[in-house]
């Protein structure tokens, strides 16, 4: 009897809490005309609620495919993603996605950014306010709240960015090498703000990025792609303490990840580049 009751209460537990990501024989296959290119070919993947994975190889392994199918943007050839056991036919407010591209709307600014998510949900202006105000603090923008996108940096556009998509409090956030277009010094502020959010949230993250170190620093676990066509190659579970900082990238245990990985990933790597000639 004991052993019912533990078992109602896992899944009692597992019903509350959000952002389980299964993908489940996923393949796609683009076609045009007679000649057809498969891009992803039967990927499996479990992400656990609240879990931080990257995924990461060469360019054309299908990492940012991938990352559309879960988003919504894009249906599989064949397989399936459940969100929560739903599956996903479309984009949806439990997906939120961050682009490496900065996709403010010049028109508006930034508290008009991050609040229009809300606004269309039909939040009341008192919550919208505090909320945007609260979520604009945690990411240093609250000064920057009256600019436009042009007025902004890099790093605040992509900042103000990444707060519109957490603002709607989404079950999962997606994000597709958001910090590529970033200086090397601003983007590891970038590491450090996100993992902090990150830790206060608890939000599922599935991070696509081409950086060993990035994804290393980042990440509970990294899924290395291979190529021709897309598939998971293998994972790897990254056991570094959190919070994580900057000097955690110079410890031993760091490096010897770095190695690990890079050994794992330059076959991929070498693949890519030989097919490009």
């Amino acid at each position: 009897m004991r052993d019912v009751i533990v078992a109602a209460q896992q899944l009692e537990q597992q019903a509350t809490v959000k952002g389980a990501v299964q993908v489940e024989g996923l393949s796609v296959t683009f076609r045009r005309r007679s000649h057809e290119n498969c891009v992803l070919d039967s990927i499996q993947l479990s992400i656990q609620p609240g879990e931080f994975v990257c995924l990461l190889g060469p360019s054309g392994c299908g990492k940012s495919t991938l990352l559309n199918v879960i988003a919504g943007f894009l249906k599989p050839t064949a397989g399936y993603v459940l969100v929560d056991q739903t599956p996903v036919t479309r984009p949806g407010a439990d997906r939120g996605f961050v682009f490496q591209q900065y996709s403010l709307l010049p028109w508006k600014t930034t508290f008009q950014n991050i609040e229009l998510g809300l606004k269309i949900r039909g939040m009341a202006k008192a919550e919208r306010v505090e909320l945007v105000h609260d979520y604009l603090n945690r990411v240093g923008l609250y000064k920057h709240r009256n600019s436009y996108p042009h007025q902004l940096s890099g790093g605040m556009q992509q900042r103000a960015s990444i707060v519109r998509a957490l603002v709607n409090s989404p079950s999962v956030l997606l994000m597709d090498e958001p910090f590529a277009a970033l200086d090397a010094q601003t983007r590891h502020m970038m590491q450090e703000m996100l993992l902090g959010i990150w830790d206060d949230l608890k939000t599922t993250v599935i991070f696509v990025t081409h950086d060993i170190e990035e994804a290393i620093f980042l990440g509970d676990r990294i899924c290395v792609m291979g190529v021709h066509p897309g598939h998971i190659k293998t994972e790897i579970p990254i056991h570094l303490h959190r919070p994580r900082h900057l000097d955690d990238t110079l410890t031993a245990d760091f490096v010897d990840l770095q190695r690990q990985v890079f050994e794992c990933i330059r076959e991929e790597t070498m693949k890519s580049m030989s097919a490009s000639f």
